[in-house]
């Protein structure tokens, strides 16, 4: 299924720019905190897109199994390394909002 191809790599640039935004709080905390915060609610914000994809491939996935039955092996095999990639980043982006946080 194409789209779920197409919502993972949508997946992943949220997280990106999640990253993005995340880092240019950190640097600009000390000298400009009220942009900072900005950037951290920007950062919040674009995780908070990456959580709305996810339930939508989620959904799309439950639907294929419902209607066809088990999807093709080969198509989990892509989906799960896509999604595993997109966990693991999106930890890092996580672990530096939390840092600026403190």
């Amino acid at each position: 299924m194409k789209i779920i191809e197409r919502l993972s790599e949508m997946i992943e640039e949220e997280i990106c720019d999640a990253e993005k935004y995340i880092r240019c709080a950190l640097k600009q905390k000390e000298e400009y905190p009220k942009l900072a915060d900005l950037f951290a609610k920007l950062s919040n914000d674009e995780m908070g897109h990456m959580d709305l994809l996810h339930d939508a491939v989620t959904e799309l996935i439950a639907n294929y199994r419902r209607d066809h039955g088990e999807p093709p092996k080969d198509m989990l095999a892509v989906y799960q390394y896509l999604h595993q990639k997109a966990i693991d980043h999106a930890v890092d982006v996580k672990g530096m909002q939390e840092m600026y946080k403190r």
